[in-house]
């Protein structure tokens, strides 16, 4: 049968069909991609996009809400199950409107905010400069230690006393090791500072058990739906109770207006398969993938970022292959295998030329791919990496990757019990 948008607008039509073809034949490495089940698509493109629910359950503004009333109150109710929280808000747009949230529930502009900084692993919404958290907040900056890329608990803590913050963020967008968010809580405490936790990048991994949990120890915990917890595009935000009510106001009327129903009830949805054993078997292989990975990239002689990595990220340091990060995704990218170049810890080298590449491994292990596939990827990206100028041999690649892509079709279904009942 002739799709309703292949007749409507073919042009389109044949661009997703484009889409579809380059998502399924090509390594997909990106960090924040995935791949969502045919169950999460179907709902986020179902008829609640026509749906305006401005408000939340039982006081919204505009009438005709009794269903759209129960599938966001049943993923409040599943993200508090996954997660162990007492609050949860399924309408921001983003991670970052998230963040912005949480910092507006717990501070006012002006007030002082800690977070990660941009070239060491943070977000944009970590109060870095050019980010309006950087402009109406007064952000300091904490920083990896340089000598070994990770966390240094004392000197962050130092500067939390030093500073006061109104707020301390833990989390990252590139940091390839664990997080003590207990520590952060600890820090946090010491300070008369409230703690803002973002798991956008880690979410499916604590949702499986196989991170350590910030829920028990912030006070607002923010993330994207996507990425490890493999949902549609969206944010949401948990908290303690007794912040509810400010999280809520934050969010609406503070920073938006009616809620995106069609991608609450594929937030949905996800949850209700994040809430299986499946999920905690595919989260435990997204780091068995990761670690196989980097181990052979370090066998290839490449540098890593704290050396080597603890959930489903890696973080290369490109310098002593003299390679910048830009040219080497392009020519990556010209072989079917898809990353972005990245900043490393203190990097000489200008933002949209950085010195690093940032890889993960979400995607290609909702496609099945394990140990043995992992290392075989980097060993394209050797072989890339060693013909960086030679477009004969990144041709050849990009065949060998086509090929390979074709024994792990991309799902469609994920298991979920019939019935679910969260």
């Amino acid at each position: 049968m002739i799709s309703a948008l292949e007749q409507y607008d073919p042009q389109i039509y044949e661009l997703i069909k484009q889409e579809s073809a380059r998502q399924s034949g090509s390594i997909r490495l990106i960090a924040s991609e995935n791949y969502v089940s045919k169950a999460v698509m179907l709902a986020t493109g179902s008829c609640l996009t026509n749906k305006y629910a401005e408000g939340y359950p039982g006081k919204r503004y505009y009438e005709g809400q009794k269903n759209t009333d129960l599938i966001e109150t049943l993923a409040q109710d599943r993200v508090k199950k996954v997660f162990g929280a007492e609050h949860a808000n399924v309408q921001p747009y983003s991670g970052s409107i998230a963040n912005m949230a949480a910092y507006l529930a717990l501070a006012k502009p002006g007030d002082t905010i800690m977070g990660l900084s941009l070239p060491h692993g943070g977000h944009l919404t970590h109060g870095w400069k050019v980010s309006l958290t950087g402009k109406i907040f007064n952000s300091v900056q904490y920083e990896v230690d340089p000598a070994t890329g990770m966390f240094d608990y004392n000197k962050i803590e130092e500067l939390a006393k030093k500073h006061k913050p109104r707020i301390i963020i833990s989390g990252a967008t590139a940091y390839p090791r664990q997080i003590d968010f207990e520590k952060f809580g600890e820090i946090a405490k010491s300070v008369g500072a409230f703690l803002v936790s973002d798991i956008a990048h880690i979410a499916g991994l604590v949702a499986a058990g196989l991170h350590q949990s910030p829920v028990p120890y912030a006070d607002v915990v923010s993330t994207t739906t996507h990425k490890t917890l493999r949902g549609p595009r969206g944010g949401m935000l948990m908290s303690k109770a007794e912040h509810a009510k400010n999280v809520d106001k934050a969010v609406f009327p503070g920073l938006q207006g009616g809620p995106h129903m069609h991608t609450i009830t594929g937030i949905a949805v996800a949850l209700a398969e994040a809430d299986t054993p499946e999920f905690v078997n595919y989260a435990g292989q997204i780091i068995k993938n990761s670690k196989a990975m980097a181990e052979k990239l370090l066998e290839h002689g490449f540098d890593l970022v704290s050396g080597g990595t603890d959930n489903h990220l890696i973080l290369i340091d490109l310098r002593n292959k003299n390679i910048p990060g830009k040219k080497l995704a392009k020519a990556l990218n010209a072989a079917n295998i898809v990353t972005n170049c990245n900043s490393i810890p203190n990097d000489p080298a200008p933002p949209f030329n950085p010195s690093g590449l940032r890889i993960g491994t979400a995607a290609v292990t909702t496609r099945g791919m394990k140990e043995e596939q992992a290392c075989q990827i980097a060993d394209y990206i050797n072989e890339v990496a060693e013909n960086v100028e030679n477009e004969a041999v990144i041709e050849k690649v990009g065949q060998q990757v086509l090929l390979f892509c074709s024994s792990f079709p991309v799902p469609e279904h994920f298991i979920v019990p019939n019935n679910v009942k969260k």
